[in-house]
């Protein structure tokens, strides 16, 4: 009585070896290329643009007395994640990136000048007055 082992009928068989080895290989690939990429959603981020203006500044005076005070002041922002700034002559962007489940709207109300609690340190160094709250 002989035993059989698993991989005698390959070993005898080499060509139907290779066939079966290069079936496996590409029913993978086509199967790679078939699969839904489901698991990494497009999600669009939350997020808010902030645009200032001090006409006639450089970017150095913008980074400064502006875009600074105002990073100070958005960086206490609850399920804030990313803050991006950039600052050239007289404008000043500061992008403001936030968790999946942060209502924009509500950040938005939260990065309102109105609504942020004054800080002497940016009242002092920020040219541009805000109006009191009421």
């Amino acid at each position: 009585m002989s035993v059989l082992s698993v991989s005698e009928p390959f070993i005898r068989r080499p060509i139907a070896t290779l066939l079966l080895g290069v079936a496996v290989l590409l029913g993978g690939v086509l199967g790679y290329w078939l699969l839904p990429v489901s698991a990494l959603p497009q999600v669009d981020f939350p997020s808010i643009q902030v645009t200032t203006q001090l006409p006639g500044a450089n970017p150095d005076t913008t980074a400064s007395l502006v875009t600074a005070p105002l990073e100070r002041q958005f960086g206490q922002i609850p399920a804030l994640t990313t803050m991006t700034s950039s600052s050239s002559y007289g404008i000043s962007q500061i992008t403001l990136q936030f968790e999946l489940n942060r209502d924009i709207d509500a950040a938005a109300q939260t990065c309102n000048p109105r609504s942020m609690p004054r800080d002497r340190r940016c009242r002092a160094t920020c040219p541009i007055r805000r109006p009191t709250p009421r």
